[in-house]
């Protein structure tokens, strides 16, 4: 009942192993800030994987969740996922925390952040099953809504540039409806997912020039490319996701 399955997809975290009804995930210095805020959005109703504690090897104990990830969401499931990611900002917005909770992503912080994100909602970190949850709470950091819900609508519906931008808007207002974003939000949000984009192909550019692992390593195995055609897509359509949301 030991036995010890390794987890594999996730591109920042070694040693993910699921024990049982459990997954066990290396504890760092940050750790304790991330389990109080998943054990606070817990309490405000969102469903995220439990915190069960630490165990004899100095591991966390999470809920292990099952489901896999995401093929193709319609869009009805986007407007679902829309209102997941609200949920857990309006269940965030009450947490205390410092600017000084600084998030393990290299990308920085807006200004002025207002809130705790979770920093990755998107389709790699969503489990769909019976329930519906986002995983991989460890990036959480301060941030604003506007930029984490940007990187979650683009990762949800523009984050493949073969994509007509016509079907690709329609995808991205569907997103944003089930969020619930509202004119101001809606105004800013297509130079946000520009923005967006544009920092993780910087992020990724600049870990590789000082080989700051494992992005050094993302970057030239295809994820370079991959943010740097995303990046071009959201920018070269921004007037299309503009119209839409308007």
């Amino acid at each position: 009942m030991d036995t010890e399955h390794p987890l594999t997809g996730g591109n920042a975290t070694d040693t993910v192993v699921r024990i049982g009804t459990t997954v066990r995930k290396p504890w760092t210095p940050k750790t304790p800030l991330v389990h109080a805020f998943v054990q606070h959005v817990r309490g405000g109703g969102v469903d995220a994987p439990a915190v069960l504690g630490r165990d004899e090897q100095g591991r966390q104990i999470l809920e292990f969740v099952p489901g896999s990830e995401p093929e193709v969401l319609s869009s009805e499931d986007l407007h679902r996922v829309g209102r997941i990611v609200r949920g857990i900002h309006d269940a965030a917005a009450t947490f205390p925390f410092r600017t000084t909770d600084a998030s393990d992503v290299l990308l920085p912080a807006p200004e002025a952040p207002e809130l705790i994100c979770h920093g990755d909602l998107t389709p790699w970190n969503l489990v769909v099953g019976d329930r519906w949850v986002f995983i991989d709470w460890d990036g959480a950091g301060p941030s604003t809504r506007l930029w984490d819900l940007a990187y979650s609508a683009s990762a949800f519906t523009l984050n493949e540039p073969a994509q007509e931008p016509e079907e690709a808007a329609a995808r991205l207002t569907a997103f944003v409806a089930g969020y619930g974003a509202e004119g101001r939000m809606r105004a800013l949000l297509p130079a946000a997912m520009a923005q967006r984009t544009q920092a993780m192909l910087r992020m990724l550019q600049r870990a590789h020039g000082r080989g700051e692992e494992p992005w050094a390593s993302m970057y030239v195995e295809g994820h370079g490319a991959h943010w740097r055609a995303v990046s071009e897509y959201v920018r070269a359509h921004e007037a299309v996701w503009r119209d839409a949301l308007r």
